[in-house]
């Protein structure tokens, strides 16, 4: 029985899919003007465990990201510019140029990280007519009003409007005061953009479309409204996103969906926390964050930081520091020499994947399901993992439980590291010293192998051989 904790409701719910074939699960995308951040990538490992469990739990997910390409303003609210044609700008390309570059570059990182990709990818631009279709509902429901610069979502028609961030509607015009407000044709300062006008600073937008309400390009929340729409339907089951969604853009979805069609968007709406920096959220608008690119280029395996990831609840604040995650490397490379070790002793007994597990073994499974079905906790499903290894069960248990249990965490894709041919070479030079009893030349090869930043393990299944860990005393 999958339980879920639901923003909306701030309570644990047990999952009841509206549909009985399949479960509907829209995550938002990311805004490809820039390589995506690893506390971004944080919230996609989160959303990938939620699919697994889903999945293991035996329901057919349909699983929809957008990829905002047009409207997000660099100040997440209607001010600042676009982002994807500021860079457009500033790299000299057109926007579909960047769009492509920054969107392989993200699907690049979620096969670094094994995380499956999305059944349907959604480009914000290529569903515009969606977007203008939902306005106009919203204008024939009283929802929206045009001035000369953009068109608005009215927040004072929505009597509900703030009740995922548990803000009233009071505290959230006051709040929005502060802004600076550029359209003095605007009713209340908590109203947000449906659709921006060529005219004033987006004149020369890069992008724009014909509408009923003149050229121009839409807002940043309508597209995930329109598309989640578009392929789930209206109601769904799940909808995700990072913590910084709450109080703004999933705020606006939920208004501008429900005041167009009188039901809710979605039934569940789930959140991932911050990944920390020097105690600050990780940000590009700060400047303050680090990529999956500068992870790989310190010669860290990016499921190194899937793995350290899975130690901290997604609902939880997680600190970054590089000493964790080499910490953390160094952690799965003695993981993975032992899960080899179990694989050798566990050889000739066939598909591990039926192997029949002792009462023992179904305990360890079922409290690994537990956790998993309590809110994905991963922290107490990465322990029962290791608790698993230490067990007293047979090897070939262990290699069945660990196989299963990899299904959800994802951490074994391209396991045993590539080693360099040299150090290959001076391995098999060493066994074979070793075999002539020549324990002298045998330790200066071992020696020679350490220099080169790896270490042998020698166990009663032969050496295995891993790139040498780093302490940090």
């Amino acid at each position: 029985m999958l339980r879920l904790f639901n923003t909306l409701t701030r309570e644990k719910e047990t999952l009841t899919p509206i549909h009985k074939e399949w479960v509907g699960l829209y995550t938002c995308g990311p805004t490809v003007y820039n390589f995506a951040h690893i506390g971004n990538l944080r919230t996609y490992i989160f959303e990938d465990i939620l699919q697994r469990t889903l999945e293991y739990d035996h329901y057919a997910v349909r699983r929809v990201m957008n990829i905002t390409d047009v409207g997000h303003l660099t100040g997440d609210s209607d001010a600042g510019e676009d982002k994807l044609d500021k860079e457009a700008r500033t790299e000299k390309k057109s926007v579909e140029e960047i769009a492509q570059f920054y969107t392989k570059a993200f699907l690049d990182d979620l096969e670094k990280l094994n995380i499956k990709r999305p059944d349907i990818i959604a480009p914000a631009t290529k569903f515009i007519n969606d977007q203008i279709a939902l306005i106009e509902t919203l204008f024939e429901r009283g929802f929206a009003y045009d001035t000369p610069t953009a068109v608005y979502f009215n927040v004072s028609k929505d009597k509900t409007y703030g009740k995922l961030s548990g803000q009233s509607l009071a505290e959230k015009i006051t709040g929005a005061r502060d802004e600076v407000i550029v359209d003095k044709g605007k009713r209340n300062a908590a109203d947000f953009a449906l659709w921006f006008k060529l005219t004033g600073k987006f004149k020369k937008h890069l992008l724009h479309w014909p509408s009923p309400w003149g050229e121009g390009f839409p807002g940043w929340h309508i597209e995930c409204s329109a598309i989640s729409r578009h392929f789930l339907g209206q109601p769904f089951d799940i909808h995700t996103g990072g913590v910084d969604h709450i109080g703004t853009h999933h705020e606006n979805e939920i208004a501008q969906s429900e005041a167009a069609y009188g039901v809710p968007l979605a039934h569940v709406w789930m959140h991932g926390e911050f990944l920390l920096m020097n105690a600050e959220k990780m940000a590009k608008s700060e400047k303050n964050f680090f990529t999956l690119k500068d992870i790989e280029e310190r010669g860290i395996n990016p499921l190194a930081f899937r793995y350290l990831v899975l130690g901290t609840h997604y609902r939880s604040k997680m600190n970054f520091t590089w000493e964790s995650l080499e910490a953390a490397q160094n952690g799965l490379w003695k993981f993975y020499a032992a899960h080899y070790q179990l694989l050798d002793a566990a050889r000739g007994v066939g598909d591990l994947a039926t192997v029949k597990l002792s009462r023992d073994g179904q305990e360890i499974l079922r409290n690994f399901k537990d956790a998993l079905n309590d809110d994905l906790n991963t922290p107490r499903s990465l322990a029962i993992l290791h608790e698993a290894m230490g067990s007293d069960i047979l090897a070939a248990e262990k290699a069945h439980l660990i196989g299963e249990f990899d299904e959800i965490l994802g951490i074994l894709m391209g396991s045993r590291p590539v080693i360099p041919k040299k150090v290959q070479e001076l391995l098999t030079k060493r066994e074979q010293s070793r075999d002539n009893k020549q324990f002298e030349q045998a330790d200066r090869l071992r020696k020679e192998i350490n220099d080169l930043g790896y270490e042998v393990e020698d166990t009663p299944q032969g050496p295995f051989l891993w790139p040498q860990q780093k302490n940090h005393n």
